[in-house]
Order: C-alpha cells, then structure tokens, then sequence
C-alpha cells in the first residue's frame, strides 16, 4: 500500500476509533469514518495489540493487512478513513484468507465499489 493511502497521525486514529463504525472478522476489525474535507482520498491506517503476539508476529500481521489491502484500494469508496486492528488468528492465516476477510468488511460496511471490466 502506497504511503498516500495511510493513516498515520495519532490524532486522527483517536478520531477514527472514538466516531467511526465497526464492522468484526474473525481475523480483523475494520473501523469506518468519513472525512472532514470533501473529495478526499481514502486513508488506511493498521494496528495489531499485543494480543497478536511478539513484535515479529505483530509486524507480519501488519505487512499481511497492508498487502491484502494494496489490491482493494482502487475500489473502495472515496474520502473515508479506515482502520484495520489485527486479531491473533490472523498471523496464521495466508495471504488470500486475509483478501477474503478484508473484501467480506468491505462489502459489509458497504464501501466497496466493484468495478466492472468488460
């Protein structure tokens, strides 16, 4: 995931967590909240507690989030803010499981928007 793409401010995570929506997957949380400014690009930002694991296991849960996500960005609606809280099942889980659980958040919080390709 490019850097323009990411949430990275503490104060803008607070926001996120304190006013957004939830919606829960077994392997990860995703927190919705619009943007202030119109037109706004889509910003995501990761985190994985200590519930993970270790430092390695929390680092590979979050590289896993960030791959899953690269590929999804192009489709998801614009100006929101987005956070993904890594859960332990997800250090095991495969790269197209983390895909699956990420697109199954979108299409729930109803942000995704499928492109058609003719």
């Amino acid at each position: 995931m490019q850097r323009k793409f990411r949430l990275t401010r503490s104060e803008d995570f607070k926001r996120v967590r304190r006013s957004g929506k939830s919606y829960a997957h077994p392997l990860v949380v995703l927190i919705v909240q619009t943007h202030d400014q119109p037109r706004a690009r889509t910003r995501v930002g990761v985190a994985a507690g200590r519930t993970v694991g270790t430092a390695v296991y929390r680092n590979r849960a979050k590289r896993l989030l960030r791959e899953a996500m690269r590929t999804l960005i192009p489709n998801i609606a614009s100006g929101l803010d987005l956070i993904l809280i890594a859960r332990p099942g997800l250090v095991s889980a495969t790269l197209e499981e983390t895909r699956r659980a990420l697109f199954n958040l979108l299409q729930r919080a109803q942000i995704f928007i499928p492109t058609h390709e003719s």
